[in-house]
């Protein structure tokens, strides 16, 4: 890995140019192109990945180094000897690092935009923000505020066969008197009412589900990684480590068994919506479901993001990039003194209109 990225002609590091299929120098330019051969995406089992020892699932022992803030674990290259987190931008002394052995990335997508295109549209996203404190917005004018970490997630194929149990609703009009009082008089009235014949219903279908994708990290908000989806999986390629040249990479700490689980959770949903469909009517029930798993198989794959860290109080607020679409999301933090003044400001106004109605008032009377 050492050799692949030194600069043939200076000697300096090799990092890999986003959007390309070449390494760069960051001293001198240079080039060089990474060649690969295409390979079909393979998928793992998941029953026998979940057995110790098996052998169908490549493992490797890797150096990680842990957050004391926030708990996050990434890979740094040798030559660091400090650095700060990419998550709560606490300051990384590695000191010793601790040995992993971690089930291996197969697959990634390299990074499509690089981290001037990125910083552009998290500091444009940041300047829409109302009420935004002005030490956020100083931060999003430095370009080092962005860090690129390829972020750990699994994704799971599986078979499924659901059998169910519930009950259709279907909707029939009656028309019904009832009395009011008009002038002081009852009066008869009839109206239109709604009632729902309920029928039982039963039955069974198969349903094939591909690519379900669980974040494998717990130092990202996943509601925000949720929204920088989707991601273009189609143009997964197999891991080069050269693509991880000049980048940190995130070590998954969500299992293999635990996002299965999430993955499960993913796909009831998508089940319940299609018993709901199968049931029909205008109303639908489920009381009773079982659903069997079958023929899983899984990735773990690495995709891109850019991500900043900042400190507001004592609350830790992140920002990130989807480093193949641009797509910008991130949880945000209030100015209480601007809130303050702008409150304060609108009861100025106010107060203004009410004296100036007033002198109006009397100048006509």
């Amino acid at each position: 890995m050492q050799e692949q990225t030194q600069c043939p002609s200076c000697g300096g590091n090799l990092i890999y140019k986003p959007g390309t299929q070449v390494l760069q120098c960051e001293h001198c330019g240079t080039e060089v192109e990474i060649e690969f051969q295409a390979v079909a995406i393979e998928e793992n089992d998941f029953a026998s990945a979940l057995e110790q020892y098996s052998s169908g699932v490549e493992k490797e022992a890797i150096h990680v180094t842990q957050c004391h803030s926030c708990g996050a674990k990434v890979t740094l290259e040798k030559n660091i000897v400090s650095d700060r987190c990419p998550f709560c931008s606490s300051i990384l002394v590695i000191k010793s690092d601790e040995f992993l052995t971690r089930i291996k990335p197969k697959s990634l997508l390299p990074f499509k935009i690089d981290k001037n295109k990125a910083f552009e549209l998290y500091k444009n996203w940041i300047n829409r923000l109302w009420f935004a404190p002005n030490d956020l917005k100083r931060n999003a004018k430095q370009v080092d505020s962005l860090l690129g970490i390829y972020i750990p997630y699994w994704t799971y194929d599986s078979d499924t066969y659901t059998q169910f149990r519930g009950e259709r609703g279907d909707n029939y009009y009656v028309t019904e008197t009832y009395t009011t009082f008009e002038n002081g008089k009852p009066v008869t009235r009839t109206r239109t009412v709604t009632r729902i014949r309920w029928t039982p219903v039963a039955g069974e279908f198969s349903l094939f589900f591909d690519d379900i994708l669980v974040l494998a990290s717990r130092s990202l908000p996943k509601d925000h990684t949720d929204a920088l989806e989707p991601w273009d999986l189609e143009n997964l390629v197999p891991i080069d480590e050269r693509f991880l040249s000049g980048y940190r990479t995130e070590v998954y700490q969500v299992d293999l068994q635990e996002g299965f689980s999430q993955a499960k959770s993913i796909i009831d949903r998508s089940i319940d919506d299609e018993i709901r469909r199968r049931i029909g009517g205008d109303h639908q029930r489920i009381h009773a479901k079982s659903t069997h798993y079958q023929n899983v198989t899984f990735k773990h794959i690495l995709l891109p993001a850019y991500v900043s860290a900042y400190k507001y109080g004592k609350k830790i607020y992140r920002f990130l990039v989807n480093a193949r679409t641009g797509e910008v999301q991130g949880e945000r933090p209030y100015s209480i003194l601007k809130i303050a003044l702008a409150v304060l400001f609108g009861i100025a106004v106010l107060v203004g209109i009410w004296f100036w109605f007033q002198s109006t008032q009397s100048a006509h009377q």
